[in-house]
This record gives structure tokens, sequence and C-alpha cells, in this order.
């Protein structure tokens, strides 16, 4: 299995990104999908998961600003983030959980100046 990030990049505070991932590989569906960020010097922390379902959960720091979708026919989830602060800052990693284990991507640099 294959998770891979695209859409990070450099913008401005009040700003907006898309993020992209795609899970591939010998798989037909995920269970929950998600993303996670890391900023210098802390710990990983959950940004947003949706379930196969729909339901989502939101990390507080960015409930009304980041908007998490995905397409199970192809097993694909995005991250819509809004009004962007500085401290969005980090890299940004998708994570899929799937019937034979958890698997994350490489990540995606997020930076968002002031």
């Amino acid at each position: 299995v294959q998770v891979v990030e695209s859409g990070g990049g450099l913008v401005q505070a009040g700003g907006s990104l898309r993020l992209s991932c795609t899970a591939s590989g010998s798989i037909f569906t995920a269970d929950d999908m998600g993303w996670y960020r890391q900023a210098p010097g802390k710990q990983r922390d959950l940004v947003a998961v949706i379930t196969r379902g729909g339901s989502t959960t939101y990390a507080d720091s960015v409930k009304g600003r980041f908007t998490i979708s995905r397409d199970n026919a192809k097993i694909t989830v995005d991250l819509q983030m809004n009004s962007l602060k500085p401290e969005d800052t980090a890299v940004y990693y998708c994570n899929a959980v799937i019937l034979s284990g958890s698997f994350w991507g490489q990540g995606t640099q997020v930076t968002v100046s002031s």
C-alpha cells in the first residue's frame, strides 16, 4: 500500500491551501482516512479524520476553518484549509487505515507566513 500526499506550499496568513492524498496498491477500500500534522519539536497531532461512512472529527484548533472530504471509489482524502494561521505551519501527513494496517504518507510541508 502506498499513501501519497500533494498540495502543500507557502501561503500568507488568511490564505487557503488544499491537500490531497491517494492510497493505492492491492486495496479496494479504506476505513478511516485522516490528516495529522507535526510542527518542529512537537508531536504529531490529529488534524481531521473521516470514516468510510463520512463521519468527521476535527481538532478544536481547526474547526470552522478546515474541511475534510473523501472519495471512497478513488480512495482519496482531501483537506481544504481556509483562514490559515502561522500556527498551522507544519508537515502534514495523510493516514489511511486499511484492513491490513495503518499506512502513512511521506508528508507535505505547509508554511504560513505572517
